[in-house]
């Protein structure tokens, strides 16, 4: 389980920039109710201007305040942090590549009519699979009729890749664009066969520990139901008092199909704090201005350029784009930034223009899901960052 250590790369902060409207933003947005807490975390260029906690990081069983070196649970910037980030070292050692289909390391991927299917597809979100599932009730289902032990085993997570595998496309393969899960997850699978290893293994040993990220991780269920790994769950966002797994979800992943298929999925599962999302962020940055080769420059800027397969989506390669108008990005960043969204509340954006990268982490889940007042938080939140910066 991660700790709360900070990373080992020396960041120090800037008191030029006044950041105050974007304080009033968001302790006005927990006033009202939109998120218990959040983290917020500005930077330029690997510098850090701005890391600031607001509000409270669980209200049950009790009311803590949130820290800056909490740690959340990212939901879905598991794919552009993790998944996606795995896939460009894989096309770095020339494992695999965008235009590979599915079918050269799935053969079974190809019924259906889904032989065209790319890579590239899945991660530009327009391979023609639907966009979730609940496999969790199925799998519980298994579980329940016999099969002991089933949720979270091994044998679940095969069977998901196995029901992906046999899916019947929803449209035509580049047709339109369909945000999905399960094409993540089937990228979280080729990761686990190309490298031979478990996902998790994969980016500890790849990208969090040559990064000095000790406080990114997923959460192996089994661990946790072996004790081989305990959650300190003072430094962890709590999220949803679940009604299926029916307790406080702290320190395992909130999204029930990640949960099901172990807590190490390619669509959801990793944990981290903001510090750390930030320094991967920054890295890849790095990289896309050609100052560091942990990904070489060329594979970094074709996954952080609009895909144009649909032409009238607004996604890159496994990263998002702004819309031109209601963006969660607000109206001020670039239209050549890239980020990406979490279901839990979080997000990061990345201006490539300015180099600026900012990280907003919420609760906002905490401590049930039925609360949208972050979609009308996080444009004004970028807005005030990007005028305080004079953009």
């Amino acid at each position: 389980m991660p700790s709360a250590g900070a990373s080992s790369r020396s960041r120090r902060r800037s008191p030029d920039v006044d950041f105050a409207r974007v304080g009033e933003e968001i302790e006005g947005a927990v006033a009202a109710g939109a998120f218990p807490g959040a983290v917020i975390l500005v930077s330029q260029a690997g510098r850090v201007l701005h890391h600031a906690a607001f509000g409270c990081r669980s209200l049950e069983p009790a009311r803590t305040p949130m820290r800056p070196d909490t740690i959340f649970d990212l939901s879905s910037l598991t794919k552009p942090l993790a998944t996606t980030t795995a896939f460009m070292l894989l096309a770095k050692e020339r494992k695999v590549q965008l235009d590979d289909r599915v079918t050269r390391f799935f053969h079974n991927f190809g019924v259906h009519g889904k032989t065209h299917v790319a890579f590239r597809h899945l991660l530009a979100h327009c391979s023609g699979l639907t966009g979730w599932r609940p496999f969790y009730r199925e799998i519980d289902d298994i579980e329940r009729h016999g099969r002991l032990n089933f949720v979270a085993s091994r044998g679940a997570k095969e069977w998901v890749y196995e029901q992906i595998h046999r899916e019947r496309p929803e449209y035509e393969t580049g047709a339109r664009s369909v945000y999905s899960d399960l094409g993540f997850m089937l990228l979280g699978e080729l990761i686990e066969l190309v490298s031979r290893m478990p996902l998790d293994r994969f980016c500890h040993e790849r990208i969090f520990r040559p990064l000095g990220l000790r406080a990114s991780a997923f959460v192996d269920v089994t661990a946790l139901r072996t004790r081989k790994v305990t959650p300190v769950t003072d430094v962890i966002a709590p999220t949803e008092r679940c009604p299926w797994r029916k307790r406080l979800l702290c320190g395992e992943v909130h999204d029930d199909n990640a949960y099901a298929m172990g807590g190490v999925a390619g669509h959801a599962g990793l944990f981290a704090s903001a510090a750390e999302v930030d320094a991967l962020a920054a890295r890849l940055l790095a990289c896309w201005r050609g100052n560091d080769d942990f990904v070489p420059r060329e594979i970094v800027r074709e996954f952080w350029t609009r895909d144009l397969t649909v032409r009238e989506a607004t996604w890159a390669l496994g990263w998002d784009t702004p819309s031109l108008s209601g963006s969660a990005a607000g109206t001020r960043m670039s239209r050549t930034a890239v980020g990406h969204l979490g279901f839990t509340g979080t997000s990061l954006w990345i201006d490539l223009e300015r180099a600026v990268s900012v990280v907003f982490l919420t609760n906002r889940v905490h401590p049930q899901r039925d609360n949208e007042g972050i979609r009308e938080v996080r444009p004004r939140v970028h807005d005030a960052v990007m005028e305080a910066l004079g953009a």
